[in-house]
């Protein structure tokens, strides 16, 4: 089992090594569609996370299954969910999520990627149509502020996954729409659409259900990460729900189970396993669900429950929503 403390090593070597790999002329062999000459993030901030382009092997056209006829997942485990009007209702395991990042799917007509990043806990589903066309995702292998770094394969455009916008290549400056997906447990998932679908197992060899990213989510600080730590003596690699540019500690809705404030409602329920704790994702402790409506119209809001560290890097100018 590949253990966090094993990766803080590897992860050393990594930022040593920083300002050599984070050059557009080391990057061309492996690029040669990408434009370097636009670029929206200082080129510095760009790791290597390890793997190559693709080495991460993100999917396509993945095959969905009847609820009732999905056998491996435990009620605890982590699942992305998207409840569209007049479709059924899908979900994502975790599980498959981790081990390759972006699942390219269509729901309802809509083309969308569902990513998670799990280096910043960060799970969002995107309408994959911008300007007319079609795009479809890749991981890229390299990680900004620990999140990973996505890339369209019409452009070779590189796409930060926490803010779906472009920011090296052809598409810098554009932005994806975020739908308003969550995560949740699969039994809550399950017991609220029993006629639903999920996402069958994949036919890669890979641990599915195993959890690659021992304790880290108990770890002091973030791996690959070298930015501001959030501010209010909150814990880096603490959960944070965001909604916008405001940010609730995950400590605080669980304490209230519910909170309604700035037209906003958020419920929190307990059965999700953190997908980042134990060996077995299943045996992750249990971090709750968490459901974000609008006020006035009760529809899912866009929200996604992120590490404070990564909420803090990317929304530098954000609300901490912190009740005081």
């Amino acid at each position: 089992m590949f253990h966090a403390r094993h990766l803080l090593i590897f992860v050393v070597g990594l930022v040593l090594a920083t300002p050599l790999l984070a050059s557009p002329e080391l990057w061309r062999g492996e690029w040669p569609k990408t434009d370097f000459s636009r670029a929206a993030v200082p080129f510095e901030e760009i790791l290597s996370g390890g793997p190559p382009k693709d080495g991460i092997p993100a999917l396509d056209d993945v095959e969905m299954i009847p609820v009732s006829s999905e056998t491996r997942l435990a009620d605890a485990e982590p699942v992305m969910v998207l409840e569209l009007d007049g479709t059924e209702a899908r979900a994502w395991p975790i599980r498959y999520l981790t081990w390759h990042e972006i699942m390219n799917d269509e729901v309802a007509g809509i083309p969308v990627a569902v990513t998670f990043c799990p280096l910043c806990n960060a799970g969002m589903i995107f309408d994959r149509r911008l300007d007319g066309q079609v795009l479809s995702f890749g991981v890229s292998g390299k990680l900004r502020h620990s999140d990973m770094i996505m890339y369209d394969r019409q452009t070779e455009s590189w796409w930060q996954q926490a803010l779906g916008e472009g920011i090296v290549g052809e598409m810098t400056g554009k932005t994806l729409v975020q739908l308003p997906g969550w995560m949740e447990s699969w039994g809550a998932f399950r017991a609220r659409n029993p006629d639903g679908l999920v996402m069958a197992e994949p036919d890669w060899p890979r641990r599915y259900g195993q959890n690659p990213y021992v304790g880290y989510d108990g770890l002091a600080k973030p791996l690959l990460y070298s930015g501001e730590m959030p501010p209010h003596a909150i814990e880096p690699l603490s959960r944070i729900v965001r909604v916008g540019n405001r940010g609730w500690p995950l400590e605080r809705v669980a304490e209230a189970g519910r909170l309604e404030e700035g037209g906003v409602i958020i419920d929190w329920t307990a059965g999700q396993a953190s997908a980042l704790d134990r060996a077995r994702i299943a045996e992750g402790r249990d971090v709750g669900n968490i459901r974000v409506k609008d006020t006035a119209t009760g529809r899912d809001l866009v929200h996604d429950v992120i590490f404070a560290f990564a909420f803090h890097a990317f929304h530098p100018d954000g609300q901490w929503m912190l009740g005081k």
